[in-house]
């Protein structure tokens, strides 16, 4: 018996593989061995779940605002049957449904969904999702992100938390000097690239193979795949990629590091602070007071020199990014056009005086790709504009320059809305249908076709985490794009079917306005 309770204690293999290779029963609830000492996680009826699991110490006090710390070693059994904390954030969101315990600095935790029958062997491809709320808002416990179908459907799945608005994305001079990286910001991005490492250190304790790890997110968590692609701290880590709406190649590209760093002047400045000790002293919900209204302005991702050592438009541009296949796509209104109409009434003649003042002499040009005669035309037009200035056209970007790196690139059009919508698919719209998630989500009565879509959608997303590749039995044949062929995009909705790329001269004109 000694012997037993020192395997468990001091094996990597997890200990639902002891009771597997022995007769004794399964413990009611599933045990893992990784790095850190013993979890005890949930059975939840042939699908196992770690909540909450550490990652990387807590950023309090002197670790705010540093890059993550090694997670200590703990003793015993830790329970891993509650969502962590959430980062702090401002109800920015009315979306956002959260399951964490509670909302604190001390974020950083990850949890993970595995097949029960698998659990331990080690050789499951793996899927690690990054939420979105605009680096603002958000959690890994939200139902939407939930990993239990994708597990059913074999993958490991593994959500992460990250620091969010001051905490993840502050820089100062004084931060930069500390830093043994010369570098300051961009801690979110920090944090997810510590919870990869965590993933190729821990995952084959859950059945997961660390060889076969694909990362996807939506809105901001896409443009943190686009991010991890791109840096050198994470590109070895990843095996395939999904972005869903966004990427860090268009108007929500990163600044310099100067200019953050002046952004954090500033905020130190409102907040009374003189120096880096004072704003470590502040409370945390005192930060997130000072910053309220300003968070857009102040806190971007930085080309820090370290995370980015240069901007991801010249790494994209170098072909230096991660070379692992990528699906990514885009919704059917991921704007509204009041968006670039602001109070005034939809007529041709706004239109183009809302183009001309954002455009200047580039406004006819603009004009000419996104025509409109009937209203109707006027309509999709402007929504069509205000969804790739917002983040359709950094999408396409991501995926066209993604089309030279020798990997395949399968891009998406996303045209379900959701019940009862009366526009297209709005941004976010097609989370739920890609995880597997709609009875997670009570808002909205949900058709038949709405699960129909969600399972040619989810098919897709888990051929392409098992294979690279989307297709398989069961859906409509998507091609790769291919460079100098006219690009397939996949068109899914409740009629799914790949279409020639329309919409080209659109995105080479904002292309040609971005330099």
């Amino acid at each position: 018996m000694r012997k037993i309770i020192s395997f468990l204690l001091t094996s990597s293999f997890s200990a639902i593989q002891l009771f597997a290779q022995t007769d004794r029963p399964l413990p009611s609830s599933p045990r893992v061995t990784i790095a850190n000492g013993v979890l005890e996680g949930i059975d939840a009826s042939g699908v196992y779940i770690f909540k909450g699991i550490p990652y990387a110490a807590p950023p309090v006090g002197a670790f705010r605002w540093r890059e993550p710390q090694p997670v200590k070693q703990w003793e015993g059994v830790r329970k891993a049957d509650q969502f962590g904390p959430r980062a702090m954030q401002r109800g920015l969101f009315g979306d956002m449904v959260f399951r964490s315990n509670g909302m604190s600095e001390d974020c950083l935790y990850l949890n993970v969904w595995t097949p029960a029958k698998t659990a331990g062997k080690a050789h499951l491809p793996v899927l690690v999702y990054f939420f979105g709320g605009g680096f603002m808002g958000g959690d890994g416990s939200e139902p939407r992100y939930d990993g239990e179908s994708m597990a059913r459907n074999g993958i490991v799945t593994v959500t992460v938390n990250y620091r969010l608005n001051v905490f993840g994305f502050f820089a100062h001079p004084e931060l930069t000097k500390e830093s043994p990286h010369h570098a300051s910001g961009n801690y979110g991005l920090l944090d997810q690239s510590a919870a990869l490492q965590w993933v190729q250190h821990n995952i084959a304790a859950f059945g997961g193979d660390p060889h076969r790890v694909t990362i996807a997110g939506e809105s901001a968590g896409s443009i943190s795949v686009s991010a991890q692609m791109a840096s050198p701290l994470s590109k070895q880590l990843i095996a395939g990629a999904i972005g869903e709406s966004g990427s860090l190649l268009g108007t929500l590209s990163p600044v310099s590091l100067a200019d953050a760093e002046q952004s954090g002047l500033k905020f130190a400045s409102m907040a009374g602070a003189g120096s880096l000790a004072a704003l470590r002293n502040l409370p945390a919900d005192k930060l997130l007071e000072v910053a309220a209204g300003h968070e857009w302005e102040l806190f971007r991702i930085t080309i820090d020199g370290y995370f980015f050592p240069k901007s991801p438009l010249k790494i994209y541009n170098a072909g230096e990014q991660a070379k692992v296949p990528l699906l990514a796509g885009w919704n059917s209104e991921e704007m509204n056009y009041r968006a670039l109409m602001g109070k005034d009434t939809l007529t041709k003649e706004n239109f183009a005086k809302a183009v001309q003042k954002l455009y200047g002499d580039q406004a006819t040009a603009i004009l000419n790709v996104y025509q409109a005669t009937t209203p109707e035309e006027l309509t999709q037009a402007a929504t069509d504009l205000a969804g790739d200035r917002f983040i359709g056209f950094s999408t396409w970007k991501w995926t066209d320059l993604h089309s030279s790196a020798a990997q395949p690139v399968y891009r998406y059009f996303y045209t379900r809305p959701r019940p009862g919508a009366k526009g297209g698919a709005v941004h976010s719209a097609e989370i739920e249908y890609a995880m597997g998630n709609l009875p997670t989500n009570k808002v909205f009565a949900w058709q038949p076709e709405d699960y129909k879509v969600s399972a040619i959608l989810q098919s897709y997303f888990v051929h392409f985490i098992k294979s690279g590749n989307p297709n398989g039995e069961g859906v409509p044949a998507w091609p790769a794009v291919q460079k100098g062929v006219p690009a397939a995009v996949m068109h899914i909705g409740v009629h799914t079917a790949a279409q020639t790329e329309m919409h080209r001269n659109r995105y080479l004109l904002l292309s040609r306005l971005m330099h």
